[in-house]
């Protein structure tokens, strides 16, 4: 199976995101990596751009595609079986429910489900219980987007705030390939 591997900028996850796109690669599946401008180019306290480009390069073996021109040829080409958004920031997920197409990410959305293929969404952010949760309300009643379960991941410290397990990546891609929408939350 071919995937196409999305993250956007929630920094803080990055590790546990390309920990699952490790497992992804290690039984068996061809990944290409993609990445929204922010995710590619921005130097955190989580880590320096080039340094997480350059493992992500390594352990997929495939060029990263960050910009929207190589983006594009994903749906023409039928590059990907599944495509996955995991971290999906509340910034990504505003602009899938709402067709919004500016970045590498949401080009590869866009261009994927052109083809009537699954996209499986990761979450992670601190407003997913207020201002994005209509968003991902949204995307829950369209065709083709299947959630990673998801949970509250601190909160008393952060009340709003939703992440997916990582671990769940793979389970979902099964589930969605057979257009099942798994347990959503933990």
């Amino acid at each position: 199976m071919k995937i196409g591997y999305c993250l956007t900028g929630s920094f803080c996850t990055f590790d546990k995101s390309i920990i699952a796109l490790k497992n992804l690669v290690e039984v068996g599946y061809e990944v290409t990596p993609i990445m929204s401008y922010n995710a590619y180019s921005i130097d955190t306290r989580f880590g320096k751009a080039s340094d997480i480009n350059n493992r992500i390069k390594q352990i997929c073996n495939n060029e990263i595609i960050h910009t929207i021109e190589k983006a594009e040829p994903i749906g023409p080409k039928k590059m990907f079986d599944i495509l996955i958004v995991a971290p999906c920031t509340s910034n990504t997920l505003a602009k899938l429910a709402n067709g919004i197409n500016d970045t590498p990410v949401t080009m590869a959305v866009k261009s994927h489900l052109r083809n009537e293929r699954a996209v499986v969404i990761g979450v992670s952010t601190n407003d997913a219980l207020s201002s994005s949760a209509k968003n991902i309300g949204l995307l829950l009643n369209m065709r083709n987007y299947y959630f990673v379960p998801m949970k509250m991941d601190s909160p008393s410290k952060k009340p709003k705030s939703i992440v997916c397990d990582f671990s769940l990546i793979e389970k979902t891609i099964k589930s969605a390939s057979n257009g099942i929408q798994p347990k959503l939350l933990l």
